[in-house]
């Protein structure tokens, strides 16, 4: 394919200014006590239920107690998605409620609640920014800075972008191993918060030991945080690694198309959205973080100017996982097969230069005699 045939940049849509969109979001910006509660009863209840249902299952049979632990891994998405609002200061109106929950639902998730919140908050102010890469996202680099990488360089870029690595080796990785050790760039109180929390995770797997059985409690986490952890950092990748997602440069940088074209609505059957709690509105949760989860469907029906966010599928989301590298030339993310494209190209052309300049040459050769 010559460049020439290369696909065309998506053209932009419009979208609105800061003014409006504050304004159409205001009224979704208020938390609900009820509806906060009640969240957390279908969330917690369930999850404590399917924990009682593992102690009970293991003098039946190992198949239901790995069953169970599963959906219970499904359910922790949801668990972690009350996490996530109440560190934006979202899930209640009370600063205090919101701390407590979030302290006792990063118990859960093995998330240490201050120090996420600090590194999350990076995140939202910096998504799509390509000079501002490498702070809560999914390392990406563009066509033109894998091919000047060294050999090394893209040799590690391809194994962190490995699937098998990427979705089932990363989370065990980041939320066992690395939400272990404090941020050396945070505050005292983020730092603070890692060891108060690894304080209090040392005492539920010492007490849950106890319960089941330290080989049996480490097998069901396991299970637990392994499928919790897949889902999770699946939705995280499909959130911002989609085709014709928002990646520009600082000085051209904008906060409301990095929302809305460079975060995706992740279109997801019923019973799905409910256990990832709305998530996948997450061009809405962009656009304003101080949205609670259960008021971000509401949101995203209220105005016409939401619906121009084109939808992503499960069958079209499973495509992403081709894309590696962000095309600066034609504004999408892209696969490798790309990268090799450009390298033909300029092989041909550089082959096409030499041998011109070695015809100009041969001819100044023969005029000279």
């Amino acid at each position: 394919m010559n460049t020439l045939e290369a696909p065309q940049p998506t053209p932009q849509a419009r979208f609105p200014s800061v003014t409006e969109w504050k304004a159409i979001v205001s009224e979704f910006q208020k938390p609900s006590l009820g509806r906060a509660v009640w969240q957390l009863v279908n969330t917690l209840v369930p999850y404590a239920a399917l924990w009682y249902g593992i102690y009970l299952a293991f003098s039946v049979s190992w198949w239901l107690v790995i069953g169970l632990a599963m959906l219970a891994g499904a359910l922790m998405v949801r668990v972690f998605i009350i996490f996530h609002d109440c560190g934006h200061g979202s899930f209640f109106k009370s600063r205090l409620a919101n701390d407590i929950t979030g302290f006792i639902t990063g118990m859960l998730t093995f998330t240490p609640y201050y120090q996420w919140r600090w590194e999350h908050s990076l995140h939202h102010a910096t998504t799509g920014d390509l000079d501002r890469r490498g702070i809560g996202d999914v390392w990406t680099m563009t066509v033109q800075e894998y091919l000047e990488s060294s050999r090394w360089k893209r040799f590690a870029y391809k194994l962190a972008r490995n699937p098998i690595v990427l979705f089932l080796i990363a989370p065990f990785v980041l939320f066992v191993l690395l939400q272990r050790i404090p941020n050396k760039r945070g505050d005292s109180r983020e730092k603070w918060s890692v060891w108060y929390m690894n304080l209090a995770l040392l005492g539920m797997v010492l007490g849950l030991s106890w319960v089941f059985g330290p080989v049996h409690y480490l097998i069901v986490q396991a299970i637990i945080t392994g499928v919790a952890g897949v889902l999770g950092v699946w939705l995280f990748y499909i959130q911002h690694q989609f085709e014709d997602a928002y990646w520009e440069h600082h000085e051209e940088w904008d906060y409301t198309a990095a929302a809305l074209q460079g975060s995706s609505f992740y279109k997801l059957p019923r019973v799905l959205q409910w256990f990832s709690g709305n998530i996948g509105f997450h061009h809405i949760h962009h656009l304003s973080s101080r949205i609670p989860n259960y008021h971000l469907e509401r949101c995203h029906n209220s105005h016409p100017i939401f619906q121009q966010v084109k939808p992503i599928t499960i069958r079209i989301s499973l495509k992403s996982l081709a894309y590696r590298l962000w095309d600066e030339q034609h504004k999408k993310l892209v696969g490798y097969r790309r990268m090799r494209e450009i390298r033909r190209e300029k092989a041909a052309s550089d082959a096409a230069k030499k041998q011109q300049e070695s015809g100009d040459g041969t001819r100044g050769n023969g005029t000279s005699r």
